[in-house]
This record gives C-alpha cells, structure tokens and sequence, in this order.
C-alpha cells in the first residue's frame, strides 16, 4: 500500500511503500512500583483469591457451603438450596452483573479490568513469582538476553515449575465448586473421573498460558470488554488521564539548565515502565489501559522529587482537564442520567430478587410411571390412559 505519511522528507512520492499491518510482539516487562493505588491493587488480588480458593472448603451443616452439585442437580448456597426449575435465578445474576459492568464503567472506568478481572489478577500473581525468581526489570532483561547456562536454565525452571503449581491448583479448585472437595481428596491422586481430569487441566492450562505468557496480549487482543468498552465512556467518566497543559512541553530539570519553558514532565519513561500493557499514557487516552493506576504511583514520587504537585498523571476525567473542574465539581458531575437510570434498574432487580428467592417455595414433582401391564384387550378409556402419580414435596 502507499502511504504518503510514512514517507521520508525529500523522498518520491510515487514509490510505493510497504507498512506491515501486524506488529511483532516485544515482551513487556514491568517495573516494581508501590504507592496507593497498588496497594489497593493487591489488596483486591488478596480478597478475590481468599474468596476463590477458600470458599469450597467452608463447611455449612455438615456439607459444602459452596456446592453447584451436577450430580444431585442442586445448588447449594450456605443455607439456600436451588432447583434445575430455579434457573431463571441464573439469568438474573448475569443480569445484575452486567447492569453493575455498565454502572462501574460509566462512572469510574475499568475497574474491573485493573483490579478484578482474572486475567489481572493472575498476572500480577505470576509476575510476582517472575520477579521474586529472577530479580527486578533490568535483571530480568539482561538474563532473557544472555545465553542458556545451568544458572539460567534452573531459575527458569523453577519459575515454570511454580506456575505450574498455582495453575494446577487453581484448576483443582475450580472443579471442586462442581464435585464436593471431600470426594475429590480421597480421589488423589489417580481416581478421577474423565471430566474432572478435563476440567482441572483444560483451567490449569488456560491459567498457565494467559498468565504466564499472553499476558497484556489477552487485554489488548482477546477481551472483547476493551472493544466495546469506549460506548459507556463518556467525558465525565473517571479515567486515568495525564495533563498535558501541565506537563508540555517535555524535558528533564537539570541543575544550571533553563527550565522555564519547560512543563513538569521530566520524561523519564517510568509511567511507560511500570504499565502492565505497555502504553504511553502521555499520548492520550487508549483503549490498552485497564486503568489499574500504576502510573499515577510512578509519577507521583517524581513530582516530589522535582518540587511540583502531584496529579500530573491522576484519576480524573476529561471535562475536568478541559474545563479545570475541582475535586467537588468533579463529584458533582458523577450523578448525570445514564448514572441515576443504571442505579435505579440495578436496584430494583436486586430488590426483587431478594424478594423472590426469600418467598419462594421449593416444588419437587416426580412422574413415575405405572408398573402395571396394560390388558391386551379393551378395558375403557379409564383403565387404558393411567394418569401418572404424582407427588409434591414442599421444603
């Protein structure tokens, strides 16, 4: 294709030139970074993997408190017990969690994606190991670059050995919300069925891949929810923004040099270096961010250092860095109408599923069919046509 952008100055404009439409892929890695909002980060990675990983254990009337039992066609929710005829609640929590999907990202961007989301979670995890193995960035860079030696090739097999690790847990855990964890201990090690085996490998294998490897590719590539997710944004919509009438033009502050035309953007590239996707946030809004706020954490620090506010990189939306808006203003403008109609339809369907299943009376109806043997000769329509018995069961 031809494309006159990418030509160089003085160059023939009638050359045709080739632009590759598929970038190679560079392996991101990421920085160490501590400040507030990684804490929260972590904090979120804690609480979702106690949840995950404790729950089939918790224990409710001598039986899993946990349990979406296959095999008995029941699902048990600590004290309440749902039905195959008690499905319609399943469309309703996806319901709710989509109207919650909706509410979340109109007002505060992709807070699920940088704090919840599974693939973030499990990549902050893996890259944790990574780092604890193999050391910071830099030491991670030189030893991807040097050649395989025995020191290399065992801390890489460690590293792999540990992912492998928490990925076959994970997948055990994972089966063990389908199938009671008591039955699935006494089983070990070569006592599964042909499903379970499936399941727990299938889950430890995607765990191993997308969080060992893919990575921000999943983010970037795979997600749908980063596609469609610029259709609930709007301009005043909490988002991870930099201001460039703060930071423009760039320059590093060295002693004895004129700074004065210069903004507060020292650019030294730690905001690019910590990001888990590998975006430039100075270039402007992107859909790659999953807004998890790592490089307000590294900015901020540089603020300090240099003697400027903080907030260069900051939460905030893009009416306020146009319009200048106060934190008060800021708040003020979170209850506009598509906020207040996706509160009040959530609200209304948690109220009326709370009521629902608090009302609702379980109904168990078998058919049993006659085991009596038909007469070979006509006995009249009452003894031909047998109603079937039917008996109710209320709990």
């Amino acid at each position: 294709m031809t494309d006159n952008k990418e030509l160089p100055k003085n160059a023939d404009s009638t050359k045709p030139v080739e632009v590759s439409f598929y970038e190679k892929h560079k392996k991101i890695y990421v920085r160490d970074v501590k400040g507030w909002w990684t804490s929260w980060r972590w904090a979120l990675v804690w609480l979702t993997q106690i949840l995950f990983y404790g729950a089939p254990w918790l224990q409710w009337n001598d039986r899993q408190a946990v349990l979406f039992h296959l095999v008995e066609r029941k699902f048990y929710l600590f004290g309440l017990v749902l039905w195959p005829q008690d499905v319609f609640y399943l469309a309703v929590l996806l319901i709710i969690s989509a109207y919650a999907l909706f509410l979340f990202t109109a007002v505060a961007g992709r807070l699920f994606c940088g704090y919840a989301c599974p693939q973030t979670v499990y990549s902050e995890i893996f890259m944790w190991v990574e780092a604890r193995i193999e050391g910071d960035r830099s030491s991670r860079m030189k030893l991807d670059k040097a050649p395989m030696t025995a020191s290399k090739f065992s801390l890489k097999l460690l590293k792999h050995l540990i992912w492998i690790a928490i990925s076959l847990w994970t997948g055990f855990t994972l089966v063990a919300y389908f199938t009671p964890t008591q039955e699935l201990l006494a089983a070990l090690p070569f006592g599964f069925s042909g499903w379970e085996i499936f399941w727990t490998l299938f889950y430890a294998g995607f765990c191993y891949m997308q969080a060992g490897f893919l990575r921000e590719q999943v983010c970037k590539y795979m997600c749908p929810y980063a596609r469609f997710q610029g259709v609930m944004f709007d301009p005043d919509t909490l988002v991870i923004t930099y201001d460039p009438e703060r930071g423009e033009p760039r320059g590093a502050k060295r002693k004895g040099a004129d700074a004065a035309n210069l903004g507060d953007c020292v650019d030294c590239g730690l905001c690019v270096a910590v990001c888990p996707t590998g975006i430039d946030i100075r270039k402007g809004i992107q859909y790659e961010c999953i807004g998890c706020g790592a490089c307000i954490d590294a900015c901020d620090p540089v603020m300090d250092k240099i003697g400027k506010p903080r907030g260069l990189i900051r939460y905030t939306t893009e009416n306020a860095l146009e319009k200048h808006f106060s934190s008060k203003d800021v708040i003020s403008h979170i209850a506009r109408p598509r906020i207040i109609l996706y509160s009040v339809i959530l609200v209304l369907i948690c109220i009326a599923t709370a009521w629902s299943i608090a009302t609702r009376i379980p109904l168990m109806v078998d058919v049993i069919r006659d085991r009596s043997t038909l007469a070979g000769r006509w006995t009249g329509w009452g003894e031909y046509f047998r109603m079937a018995s039917c008996r109710g069961l209320q709990r």
